[in-house]
């Protein structure tokens, strides 16, 4: 047995392990002793100066829209005269009848305004071409066209591009979850990708079945990386696209899986298949950047606490939960949001931050996207990944304005991938340095348990239902630009787990965090969790609503601190690891997120902080 080696992330504290091995008896059959002496090779290594000016790249490497601010549109038209005649004609597919039935979560809808509003959203200059897309459709892209696309993809190899269908597993109803990943790499594993040295961007759409739009767009996207105007980009970058994380869902028109989870609020938990799903691929393949791609609500609640409706084509928000990595946050902000902007200015499509409101109709507050670690935009952040949410006006409006809709995410996604070409050597520093800097923390300062927006006021514009002129409001805003800490506690070494937690460390394992076991009893200095109130509620989202199948337990508690027996085949976090945050974010018992008030950590006594290195024999977790 040997101390353990993450699958995807390299440990920072691997190379101090290995001198301690070394010296390690082999009467202990090769386990790591760890000690305070790990720490050492923790230390801080120093962020490379921060440019706001991307680096002019090598002519071999200049992305193909480098004189545009988008691509041309990726549509017919225009688009499809300026491919090269040697590409592989566009992929066909098995076509629906005009008057297919509406069950593949395209429901008619009756619009909530008139005309004078729809007029504010013509059609592009050009035309997307999916099977969803087709004219006279009434259902949007099937589960089965959709994989008949991503196969056909897949299929066409071309020069130096290679292309490979994931499948990572199947949803609740037994609908297949399919990734198409485009490189020109070596192969097309993940141990591939990593010896590229090219970031790999993960496209994600459909985690709500009822949001179609960014489903159809990494269509759109996905054909044109592997054989049109995009496919240049793999010189300096990788794609992982997933077009529709939520098969049930978007078969069924719904928002929810086929168990009625949000699976966007499952990204801590992994309480359904399809959020396992996503967790496997970010964990072996380590993506630089996530975007996740959704649509919004047009009217609804807002029409009825407002009398408006919704003005801005496109919201946008990076990951804004606690503890994230200072500088991928700045990343976020100034190297893809700033540029998206522009590109979606340059196609006059507006753009606001990320809000919603909550259910309670007395209630006129707007919030910003949640500051929980449970969605996959705060999960995703922290792992050290440049994180943003798109989302295009389209939830209760059918198939209205649907052209314009995925051109809103065409065209922020290729801003996104244009960003990772042209910042591709200096996310990569960023990424090296917060992986040394969070390792480095351990045992020191605070941590922040759980936080909150930042209450305010913000100025938006919504639109008269009957007349469509602009409507300014001046509305209390949470924001989620600035957290405030609600809680804190001093940073532990790491958590241990009891025996029985197994739970648990499948779920963490599935998250990427390193877990060992205890090989042999010992004792360990930490804070055991003294109980001082409990109850049993809902776990909610920003918006009020619940986010889980099941009540959870809100527990308030003293850490205490105690010297615990460590029995053999129990189990140590440690928090000199890449993802330490993100363990945090799991183990500490008193938040809504938490394993314990979620019930994959029984009892309170199964969990401890460990405040001192602790001087116990490992073996690896299998």
């Amino acid at each position: 047995m040997m101390m353990q080696k993450p699958p995807t992330h390299s440990s920072p504290w691997l190379s101090a392990a290995k001198a301690l091995r070394a010296s390690t008896s082999a009467g202990r059959h090769g386990a790591a002793v760890l000690s305070a002496l790990v720490l050492v090779a923790c230390s801080s290594t120093p962020l490379p100066p921060w440019t706001t000016q991307p680096p002019r790249q090598p002519a071999s490497h200049t992305a193909p829209q480098a004189k545009r601010q988008v691509p041309p549109p990726l549509g017919t038209g225009i688009a499809t005269a300026q491919r090269d005649d040697a590409l592989t004609a566009p992929v066909t597919v098995t076509p629906i009848a005009p008057n297919a039935p509406v069950s593949a979560g395209a429901p008619a809808a009756e619009l909530p305004y008139g005309a004078a509003v729809a007029a504010r959203f013509p059609d592009p200059s050009v035309r997307y071409e999916t099977p969803g897309l087709a004219d006279g459709r009434r259902a949007f892209t099937t589960n089965a066209e959709l994989t008949q696309w991503l196969r056909q993809l897949a299929a066409t190899q071309r020069g130096a591009t290679r292309t490979r269908l994931i499948d990572l597993g199947l949803s609740q109803r037994g609908a297949p979850i399919h990734a198409l990943l485009l490189t020109r790499a070596a192969g097309t594993d993940a141990a591939a990708l990593e010896d590229s040295r090219r970031p790999t961007v993960l496209l994600i759409g459909q985690q709500h079945g009822d949001e179609p739009a960014g489903g159809e767009a990494l269509l759109v996207v996905a054909r044109e990386l592997a054989q049109g105007l995009l496919e240049p980009m793999l010189e300096r970058i990788n794609v992982i696209v997933v077009p529709r994380a939520n098969p049930d869902g978007a078969d069924m028109g719904k928002r929810v899986t086929a168990n009625g989870i949000d699976m966007n609020r499952d990204h801590l938990l992994l309480q359904t298949p399809e959020a396992q799903a996503l967790a496997r691929l970010v964990r072996d393949y380590r993506p630089m950047a996530i975007i996740d791609a959704h649509e919004y609500t047009v009217a609804g609640r807002f029409l009825e606490k407002f009398q408006a409706i919704q003005r801005y084509d496109v919201l946008l928000q990076h990951a804004t939960t606690a503890n994230l990595p200072e500088f991928m946050t700045k990343a976020a902000l100034e190297w893809y949001r700033a540029p998206m902007l522009k590109a979606l200015d340059a196609q006059n499509l507006s753009q606001e931050w990320y809000y919603t409101t909550s259910t309670r109709m007395d209630d006129l507050r707007l919030s910003m996207g949640g500051t929980q670690p449970d969605t996959g935009r705060n999960v995703n952040g922290l792992k050290n990944a440049v994180s943003m949410l798109l989302e295009t006006r389209g939830v209760g409006i059918g198939r209205a304005h649907i052209q314009r809709r995925v051109h809103s995410h065409v065209t922020a996604v290729s801003s996104a991938l244009r960003s990772t070409v042209e910042r591709a050597d200096n996310l990569a520093q960023v990424r090296s340095y917060e992986a040394r800097d969070i390792a480095a923390q351990a045992c020191r300062g605070d941590i922040v348990v759980e936080a909150g927006p930042t209450p305010t006021q913000h100025e938006l514009i919504m639109l008269d239902p009957e007349s469509g002129a602009d409507r300014t409001l001046r509305v209390d805003w949470n924001s989620s630009l600035q957290l405030k800490t609600l809680k804190k506690r001093p940073r532990p070494c790491g958590y241990w787990l009891a025996g029985r937690a197994g739970d648990a460390v499948e779920r963490l394992k599935l998250l990427g965090v390193q877990v060992m076991r205890v090989a042999e009893p010992g004792s360990v200095l930490a804070d055991i969790y003294l109980e001082t109130s409990r109850e049993t509620t809902e776990r909610q989202d920003v918006r009020g609503s619940v986010a889980g199948d099941q009540a959870i337990i809100r527990v308030q508690v003293t850490p205490t601190r105690s010297v615990i027996d460590v029995p053999a085949g129990s189990y140590y976090v440690p928090l000199n690891q890449p993802l330490a945050n993100l363990a945090v974010a799991a183990l500490e018992p008193d938040t809504q997120n938490s394993y314990f008030a979620n019930h994959l950590i029984g009892h309170l006594g199964d969990t401890a902080r460990v405040i001192t290195p602790p001087p116990l024999v490992f073996e690896e977790v299998d």
